[in-house]
């Protein structure tokens, strides 16, 4: 069985952050396959063109630890039914100068939490948006907006719910599944 290295973003920057809490989760749930790790995004300047020509170093680290993946996975909170500025930040560094797009051929999933009971559907959405036009290849389903229960998942990422619990590592194997059936018909490097 072929291991891929799997990068997850959180996209918020706070450190009790219920997305932080479920993204640590997810990597305990994740088959063998991948092998998950934190890609961070709460070093980045804000991103202008300006850049472009000599990217800052925070810049360079994460388009270099982009590069060093098979797959990405957003985890995502809901800030005014919209993608959080953090996020929509690293997405644009990562997508540029023009040509350099590090999402291109990188199998992408989406999932998020929130204490409403939609979960984070409308920022999901509009990321998924997002990645589409950046050429990575999306997964479709299974789709996951989490409704975010005090305890639901500790500081470890130990989920207390059977039920929540199962689901994420469904969620897991699919998306698993997923990165293989696209590496294996659209290498990233080919």
């Amino acid at each position: 069985m072929k291991t891929y290295k799997a990068g997850y973003l959180v996209g918020s920057l706070a450190k009790a952050s219920i997305n932080r809490k479920l993204a640590l989760a997810l990597a305990r749930l994740a088959p063998p396959q991948l092998a998950m790790r934190e890609i961070p995004i709460g070093d980045l300047p804000l991103y202008s063109y300006d850049y472009d020509a000599d990217f800052p170093e925070p810049a360079r680290r994460f388009k270099a630890a982009l590069a060093d993946i098979d797959a990405v996975l957003f985890v995502t909170p809901e800030y005014n039914r919209s993608i959080p500025g953090a996020l929509k930040n690293a997405i644009d560094w990562a997508s540029r100068p023009w040509g350099e797009n590090s999402f291109t051929r990188l199998p992408s999933g989406v999932i998020g939490t929130s204490p409403g009971s939609i979960g984070t559907a409308v920022a999901q959405h509009q990321l998924r948006g997002v990645l589409c036009f950046c050429n990575s290849p999306l997964m479709n389903t299974v789709e996951a907006y989490i409704q975010f229960t005090p305890g639901l998942i500790d500081d470890e990422g130990k989920v207390t719910n059977e039920r929540t619990e199962s689901f994420l590592r469904k969620y897991m194997e699919e998306y698993a599944a997923f990165v293989e059936r696209v590496l294996t018909v659209l290498p990233r490097n080919a």
